[in-house]
């Protein structure tokens, strides 16, 4: 009965989100700094609220894996450095979300690839990220990126990739990997980014959060 109550709470909460155009980030175990780029959310829901209509609240919300929270809101976002940790009531509560019609963009802000992966066979065991081709429309919303995912910081010189995992044909996670688009969001003194550079990295956000409220 308790299960059945709180599966029909999270359906509830998921409709009311349908929308909904707000952003939350979200909050896990492990002891990675979910928290880093502190500056890149407001940057990127300015330049959202002002370049693609969106009318996003920029006193955005932190909410934690397990919570029912996280039905409030169609997108979340996942950034951090090194260790991910997820219980199994954690997976099991993103699991419902995503396939509830949530959305879930985690941008590797460096070092989060192997623990990632395998926190994400707890939440989808029978599912495996895709990389997105540069013909996916994610790359050509608002703005045009015809060669995907574009190159914000270095780090190991490798070439960025968007893998995604689908439900049914819809993206329902963006997982971007040597690309590290919130550091492109952040203050421009925090990196010290060419205009440009950051002007991309915002450019791409935009396409993500479009994409998002719009599938």
């Amino acid at each position: 009965m308790k299960h059945l109550f709180y599966s029909l709470l999270c359906f509830v909460l998921a409709l009311s989100s349908m929308n909904a155009q707000d952003i939350a980030v979200l909050k896990y175990g492990g002891g990675g700094d979910w928290y880093s780029n502190p500056t890149a959310l407001p940057n990127l829901i300015a330049f959202c609220n002002s370049n693609i209509g969106t009318k996003i609240n920029p006193d955005f919300e932190t909410v934690e894996a397990g919570s029912v929270s996280i039905f409030k809101y169609p997108f979340l976002h996942m950034t951090g450095h090194g260790n991910v940790f997820f219980t199994d009531e954690e997976s099991e509560n993103l699991r419902t979300y995503l396939l509830s019609g949530g959305f879930l963009h985690i941008d590797d802000n460096y070092g989060m690839e192997p623990y990632l992966r395998r926190e994400l066979n707890k939440i989808f065991p029978d599912k495996a990220l895709e990389e997105l081709g540069a013909d996916h429309p994610i790359f050509n919303q608002k703005y045009a990126f015809p060669d995907g995912l574009p190159k914000i910081h270095e780090h190991d010189g490798k070439r960025p990739q968007a893998f995604g995992i689908f439900e049914q044909g819809r993206l329902v996670l963006l997982y971007t990997f040597e690309c590290d688009l919130g550091d492109g969001w952040e203050d421009p003194e925090v990196h010290n980014d060419p205009e440009d550079v950051r002007l991309k990295a915002l450019q791409m956000g935009a396409n993500i959060v479009e994409y998002a409220f719009k599938s």
